[in-house]
């Protein structure tokens, strides 16, 4: 990722479904204005989600996903089908591209079905308009007519609109969420506590602080940023009291001695947790940590994939910190990426990472799978200021 791209995280997702040749590809090149996805007449072309991050106007950062055929009938369609349905845990919006001189068939109804049910916003996209006779709305899809568009990606018809439309929902369904602009005034000192993570790439914060820095600065406030080590020192040059101190999870425990009792403090896996929607199951969550009991068993989720390093804060240091925390011997499993499992009844509880890199609707999703399965979920820095005794100071600053 470039230095100035915006993350993956931060992107609208946009996702497109539909039947096999429907035109579903040629709508996605024609919505893009680029060759992203292959177009042929063999039926099936597209047999994974592709992705594109790219600037789309009027929509600005986007994520564009196309994916599989959902009435793939190919020894592989019933997999491929699979991938395409999970691409919806990411989807801010949804687009279905159906044939517009074909009949609604099983699949365009269960996809539409789906995106209700999972509260996603969503639009139909009537595809080779150019090849209907007059202007009729045809009647097998007036069912759905006040969320549809008629196009022609062959001939560029409505493409425009089309855009218009998506943008038009997405700013009506946006996260307003701030991660910490809505706590603090202009003019505020605020405090950064950033040890140098190992699995941040040379001459780089990790990302979580990378974007409370950036939030800050856009709020008029006045980040000071310094590691665990020079904390005391820090705070003692200051000729104000900081508004708060916001650490890294892994020093929550020292940073906590150092902070006198007046500032508030939180992490910035807290504030990502709230930013992203999970603070509340988040902290419900962490309460199981005082019942883990030997042999429970423990999922320990990321939503990145990087090389795991000695010290290793999934792996190494929560596992250490349960088992002190708990006295008990429960068994840890640990996925990254998107290998997050669908089936969760095996966990008595699940931690995952603070989900810097997911967008808040694969975030939100995730929670709801578990909850989906009464399935406990909290996250790295609720779970640490649990175990530290420190939960209820940390929330504080919410209040």
């Amino acid at each position: 990722m470039g230095m100035n791209e915006t993350p993956s995280g931060e992107r609208t997702h946009i996702t497109f479904f539909g039947c096999v040749n429907a035109g579903k590809s040629s709508v996605v090149n024609a919505f893009t204005s680029q060759q992203l996805s292959i177009v042929s007449k063999v039926r099936g072309t597209t047999t994974d989600p592709v992705k594109k991050s790219m600037e789309l106007l009027p929509l600005g950062p986007v994520m564009i996903t196309d994916t599989p055929g959902l009435d793939d009938e190919s020894a592989l369609g019933e997999e491929r089908i699979g991938r395409a349905l999970r691409a919806l845990d990411a989807s801010d919006i949804a687009l279905l591209v159906a044939d517009i001189t074909a009949p609604v068939n099983a699949a365009d109804r269960k996809l539409i079905d789906e995106f209700t049910k999972r509260n996603i916003p969503w639009l139909l996209i009537l595809n080779k308009a150019d090849l209907l006779n007059n202007d009729a709305y045809p009647d097998a899809w007036s069912e759905w007519k006040d969320n549809a568009i008629c196009v022609s990606a062959l001939k560029g018809t409505n493409i425009t609109e089309l855009k218009e439309r998506v943008a038009a929902i997405l700013k009506d369904t946006g996260n307003e969420q701030k991660l910490i602009s809505d706590l603090v005034s202009p003019g505020d000192l605020i405090v950064l506590v950033t040890p140098i993570d190992k699995a941040a790439p040379r001459g780089r914060l990790i990302l979580p602080q990378q974007q409370v820095i950036r939030d800050a600065l856009d709020s008029g406030t006045i980040p000071v940023v310094c590691r665990e080590s020079e904390l005391e020192r820090t705070l003692n040059s200051l000729s104000e009291r900081p508004r708060m101190v916001i650490t890294d999870s892994q020093v929550f425990a020292f940073v906590n001695k150092t902070v006198p009792e007046e500032i508030p403090l939180t992490s910035f896996s807290i504030l990502m947790a709230r930013y992203k929607g999970n603070l509340e199951p988040s902290v419900k969550g962490a309460a199981v940590l005082k019942e883990i009991k030997d042999h429970d068993k423990i999922l320990i989720a990321e939503g990145c994939t990087h090389h795991r390093q000695c010290g290793d804060i999934g792996s190494v240091k929560l596992p250490a910190w349960i088992r002190e925390y708990s006295g008990a011997e429960p068994e840890f499993s640990f996925t990254s990426g998107t290998e997050f499992p669908r089936d969760l009844s095996a966990y008595r509880l699940i931690i995952h990472c603070g989900g810097c890199m997911l967008n808040r609707s694969e975030a939100v999703s995730r929670y709801r799978h578990a909850a989906e399965q009464n399935i406990p979920i909290t996250n790295y820095g609720i779970a640490i200021a649990a175990i530290k005794g420190i939960l209820d100071r940390s929330l504080s600053v919410f209040q």
